[in-house]
C-alpha cells in the first residue's frame, strides 16, 4: 500500500517533467508545452523507503507517454544520469526524483506485475488516525507465466531502443520507443509511448483508463 501526503510540491512532477522530457529519445510532442497528466499507477517498495509512481502524461497535444519515477529522501548513488531533478516537499522535505528505469528498486517490481501478475499499489490518505483508499485512475492487469520472479540484481542500467526480440510481433511500439531493463536473467521493455498491442507468449503488462477502454501495452517480457 502507497501512503500519500496531502502536500505541495515546488516544483510539481509535471513542471519537473516538462524541463526533462524534451531531451529524452523516445519524447513525442512538442517540447516546452505544458505537460498534463492522464493517469498513473503505483507499485511498493518491499522495504518502505522508496516512492514508485508511474505517470502516464502528455506534452501539449503529443502522444501519451509512460514516465515511470521513484522518489528518494537522499541521492541515489551512481544514478545522477537518471536524476530527473529535486523537488521540496511540504511534509517530507526534499526530494530526489529518478527515472524508475535506472533505479535498482524498480525492475523487480515491475517483473513481478509483467510475470505473475502482481498488480498496483492501493493507494491512501490517513486522516485524523482513519485510512481513506483513493480510487486508482488507471486499472492495470499483469500475465500470470508461472515463471519465477526475480528479485534481482537488476541489470546495470536501461537501454533505449527497439523493440526486444519476441515483443508483440504486429501492433507494437516500432519506432524506438521503449526502455529495456534487466533483473536477474530477465529481459523487460518498458513502452514508453504505449498503444494497443497484443500481449507476448513471454509476458505483459497492459492498463486502460477513462477514455482509453482498449488496454494499451505498458511492458513486456522477453
Amino acid at each position: 500500500m502507497a501512503l500519500l501526503h496531502r502536500a505541495e510540491l515546488r516544483p510539481s512532477k509535471l513542471e519537473l517533467l516538462a524541463g526533462w522530457l524534451p531531451d529524452r529519445q523516445w519524447f513525442a510532442g512538442e517540447a516546452g508545452a505544458p505537460v498534463t497528466r492522464v493517469a498513473a499507477y503505483r507499485f511498493d517498495d518491499p522495504a518502505g523507503a522508496v516512492g514508485m509512481e508511474t505517470l502516464l502524461v502528455r506534452a501539449g497535444d503529443g502522444p501519451v507517454l509512460q514516465v515511470p519515477l521513484t522518489y528518494r529522501g537522499s541521492p541515489l548513488a551512481g544514478a545522477d544520469g537518471f536524476l530527473v531533478g529535486t523537488v521540496e516537499h511540504s511534509v517530507l522535505g526534499r526530494r530526489w526524483v529518478y527515472d524508475a528505469c535506472g533505479d535498482p528498486v524498480y525492475p523487480p517490481s515491475l517483473a513481478a506485475a509483467v510475470l505473475a501478475d502482481a498488480g498496483q499499489a492501493e493507494e491512501y490518505f490517513e486522516v485524523d488516525g482513519e485510512r481513506q483508499v483513493r480510487p486508482p485512475s488507471m486499472t492495470v492487469a499483469g500475465s500470470r507465466t508461472g515463471r519465477p520472479v526475480p528479485t534481482g540484481p537488476a541489470g546495470v542500467g536501461p537501454v533505449d531502443g527497439a523493440p526486444v526480440a519476441g515483443g508483440p510481433p504486429d501492433r507494437g511500439p516500432r519506432d524506438g520507443a521503449v526502455t529495456v531493463v534487466r533483473v536477474g536473467e530477465v529481459e523487460l521493455a518498458l513502452v514508453r509511448r504505449p498503444v494497443p498491442a497484443e500481449v507476448p507468449a513471454a509476458g505483459g503488462l497492459t492498463g486502460a483508463w477513462p477514455g482509453q477502454d482498449a488496454p494499451v501495452l505498458l511492458a513486456y517480457a522477453h
